[in-house]
């Protein structure tokens, strides 16, 4: 039985071809992601050996409660602990964030980490954590340090002008080296060092260290060296052994590898899933066409086990070569994946491909069982035909009671899947872990009734077909004729239309919702902002107000209050110019009141009124952060928004209590609008400051999650394309087959006249017709599913509402029959060119 499968498989290689390529993808995947795991943990593990391996101990300070700012460590406090014995040197690191502009004027590392630090060197005048590739190292407060990344960014070489900004005003530098850096700074982010006093000067106080870490000589234990320390460092401070960091940074590295596995494996199932599909196709026509074969077997003494086993053989000798196939294309998809994540400025560290022998036994072993499990019902099915009625040539179709017991369980798995997801969406974020499973048994239920669904689908699309003349009239039936594999080959398209568009209605949905509440909330043409997430010197507001492009302007200026006995941020405004740049959505009273005059200072939003129970006219006892007590008087509540504030008062109110004058941000509405044009105006304006970026609410949209959700949403196509691409290898086959099955028919059809351009016009029919009947099922299925999605994302996503993106699922029908009538190609082409003879002959 052994020899009669391999016969069949050297037999049938064209026919087998699709099937494999269909596993072949599948298995690629699950290798590629499981190499591409393998090798950013390995590289994640490097890098940590490399920026930890001369790092013994590492001590942080605690955060000063007081001052409310980072804790330091003196540099007494350093040269005291480079006298402990057994250490052989004591590093002090500065951090902060740096803006650099390149040579153009242009910010870098925008969305990234914008680093700054100090460049602390040695006995040897060197920083073993940032070597220098060229140039020297800092030594006064003009001077500056970039990585290569950065320097190659922004077009500089040593010698040249660096224009940078840490708080304030553009600051130029002279760049006098450039350094290599094994921290990745998030990928596209910046990285400026500065000697060690300019640097405490930026970013903290003069004779002060953010950390300390110390290397101990040879044969001095982490530990003891540890304990030792700890004597001479802040209480409560946060110290590490070498051995710790590197074991925590492991720890951390394969969590956050984990995750991503675990999303990659998922779409790698669904591709599987989908070749399960064409797999079982392909068998059950093979099975078809060689029954008088099996009949004879059985005939001359084979039994059904043997029958069966052998068509097993025959699918894992299939899954064998196409695990082997798989495993050397995988290692392409994990290559295509990093290049995929690093463009996306995941933050990857860069690493040699890592490949397990687990990875190879684990490419084989899905291949060959993948395969032989979706041929197992074919398998069954061909040692189940009698030998004589086979021999006979007498092919039953199913029973009818067959066909009613599976319409009667793809209803009840329907019906449990619609209520399981209505329910569940309609629980709120509890739901969105419970939502999968009957997400699950809807599509399987509606996979199991397809059958019964492609005959009246096919009748609807007949008179449309009849245009076509004979080719339109017999592509139908064609279609009808075996509703079992229309319906298998349907639903694979299905499968990955409804996934893309599910995804593609809750991300169109939320980026509407975001830009649309952008709009609404904020009608200023541009909120300015720092890029480090800190403050704004009140010059920026100044600047901007005497500008004659600007027509009208507000600072957003924050100052820490207790009310009601918790600490609240009151947002100070312009009263008088507020209301041409911000529109908030009032329950009670209006902006108008903190310009009345009448004493109606704070307006809150929902959220503040439904902790404390607060309305408007009520007046609250306040404690600045200066000591001083008042009170306010509430003119207004307006509905909670991420892109309001949720408190408001007179700028008048507020600025007498604060300690400094700084802004949270900047609103204005300009002349020119909220164009390209406006927004390069103000950059002008502010002397293109790399810290400060200017937003209009299309960008404020898209950094609340719009930005997030269009990148997510594109990797996640991408992830899916590998299971649309299966399935349209299955309509391939599909046809294909059926075009071998149907080769006497299409002969008997030449012979009265069909022509061959008819031929081949009939073929790309019934494969359109199959794949739009797919692609119509995946997109109902799709927005059903999007919409209960949706329903859990606007736990999370204010204002969300469902918007049916009519123009994709319109691009998605046109892509249908574009799949079709590529599908059909190979086919088609193949039924014209048969010989009419020699197909009549055909048994």
């Amino acid at each position: 039985m052994f020899r009669t499968a391999l016969r069949n498989v050297l037999a049938h290689k064209a026919r087998l071809l699709m099937t494999m390529l269909a596993v072949l993808l599948g298995v690629a995947f699950v290798v590629g992601t499981l190499v591409f795991t393998d090798t950013v943990g390995n590289a994640y593990k490097e890098r940590f050996l490399t920026t930890l391996r001369d790092i013994s101990v590492q001590a942080i300070p605690p955060y000063d409660e007081k001052t409310g700012e980072p804790g330091t460590v003196e540099e007494d406090t350093l040269r005291r602990l480079q006298r402990l014995p057994g250490v052989a040197s004591v590093t002090g690191s500065v951090e902060g964030s740096a803006a650099v502009a390149a040579k153009d004027g242009h910010p870098l590392g925008e969305d990234h980490v914008t680093a700054g630090g100090n460049y602390f060197p040695q006995a040897d005048g060197k920083d073993t954590r940032h070597p220098l590739t060229a140039g020297r190292a800092p030594t006064g407060p003009d001077e500056v340090l970039l990585d290569t990344a950065t320097a190659d960014q922004g077009g500089y070489r040593v010698g040249d002008t660096v224009r940078l900004a840490v708080d304030g005003p553009v600051l130029h530098k002279k760049l006098v080296g450039i350094v290599r850096t094994d921290d990745t700074h998030g990928s596209g982010g910046t990285l400026a060092l500065f000697d060690d006093a300019t640097a405490q000067k930026l970013f903290l106080k003069p004779g002060r260290y953010g950390g300390i870490t110390l290397e101990a000589d040879r044969g001095t234990s982490e530990a003891k060296l540890a304990a030792e320390a700890r004597h001479l460092l802040p209480e409560d401070s946060d110290i590490s052994t070498g051995a710790q960091l590197r074991e925590r940074q492991r720890t951390e590295a394969a969590e956050g590898t984990r995750g991503l596995s675990q999303v990659l494996l998922v779409f790698a199932a669904i591709a599987l899933f989908v070749g399960i599909f064409v797999i079982g196709n392909t068998f059950t026509m093979l099975v078809t066409q060689r029954s008088r074969e099996m009949a004879l077997m059985r005939a001359v003494g084979a039994e059904r086990r043997q029958v069966t086993r052998s068509v097993l053989v025959e699918a894992g000798l299939l899954g064998l070569c196409a695990g082997a196939a798989g495993f050397l294309l995988g290692i392409g998809v994990a290559m295509g994946i990093r290049q995929l994540f690093a463009s996306t400025g995941s933050g990857f560290p860069d690493g040699p491909l890592v490949i397990s022998p687990g990875t190879v036994l684990i490419s084989f072993l899905v291949g060959v069982v993948v395969t032989m499990l979706a041929a197992y019902v074919p398998a069954r099915r061909a040692a189940a035909v009698p030998p004589v009625a086979a021999m006979s040539a007498i092919h039953t179709p199913p029973p009818a009671r067959g066909l009613r017991r599976r319409n009667a369980i793809g209803v009840a798995l329907i019906a449990i899947g619609v209520l399981g997801v209505v329910l569940a969406a309609s629980s709120g974020e509890s739901g969105s872990t419970i939502v999968l499973l009957p997400a699950a048994l809807l599509l399987i239920g509606i996979i199991v009734v397809t059958p019964a669904l492609s005959g009246p689908a096919v009748d609807l699309a007949g008179p449309l077909l009849r245009r076509f003349g004979v080719p339109g009239t017999l592509a139908p039936r064609n279609a009808r004729r075996n509703p079992r594999r229309t319906a298998s080959t349907a639903s694979a398209l299905m499968i990955g239309l409804s996934l893309v568009t599910g995804l593609t209605v809750v991300a169109v949905s939320a980026t509407t919702s975001l830009h649309e509440r952008a709009e609404s909330s904020v009608t200023a043409d541009f909120e300015i902002s720092s890029k480090n997430s800190g403050h704004l010197p009140a010059s920026v507001h100044d600047t901007l107000a005497k500008s004659s492009a600007v027509t009208s302007s507000s600072p957003r200026r924050e100052g820490a209050v207790r009310i009601g006995g918790d600490e609240v941020t009151l947002t100070g405004v312009n009263p008088r110019t507020i209301g041409d740049l911000l529109d908030p959505s009032f329950v009670s009273g209006s902006l108008a009141a903190l310009d009345s005059g009448g004493g109606k200072n704070l307006l809150i939003d929902t959220s503040i009124a439904d902790i404390y129970g607060w309305t408007t006219g009520q007046r609250v006892p306040v404690v600045y952060d200066d000591g001083s007590r008042g009170s306010l008087e509430i003119g207004g509540v307006y509905h909670d928004d991420e892109y309001l504030p949720s408190t408001m008062t007179p700028l008048a109110t507020l600025q007498p209590h604060l300690k400094e004058t700084e802004d949270a941000s900047v609103l204005v509405r300009t002349k020119a609008g909220d164009g390209d044009a406006a927004r390069h105006s103000l950059q002008r304006i502010l002397d293109q400051n790399p810290l400060i970026q200017v937003r209009n609410t299309d960008d404020l949209a898209e950094a609340a999650g719009g930005e997030a959700i269009t990148l997510l949403l594109n990797v996640l196509y991408g992830l899916l394309a590998m299971a649309v691409v299966i399935a349209v290898l299955g309509v391939v086959n599909t046809l294909a087959m059926s075009v071998f099955e149907r080769t006497r028919e299409i002969g008997m059809l030449r012979a009265v006249g069909l022509q061959p351009e008819q031929t081949k016009r009939m073929i790309h029919l019934e494969s359109v017709l199959i794949s739009l009947f797919g692609a119509l099922l995946g997109i109902g299925v799709g927005i059903f599913l999007g919409w209960a999605a949706g329903k859990l994302a606007s736990e999370s996503i204010q204002g969300y509402e469902m918007v049916v993106p009519w123009g994709r699922i319109a691009v998605a029908l046109v892509g249908a029959v574009l799949v079709g009538v590529v599908a059909g190609l190979w086919p088609a082409r193949r039924a014209a060119r048969l010989n009419i003879l020699t197909a009549l002959k055909a048994d």
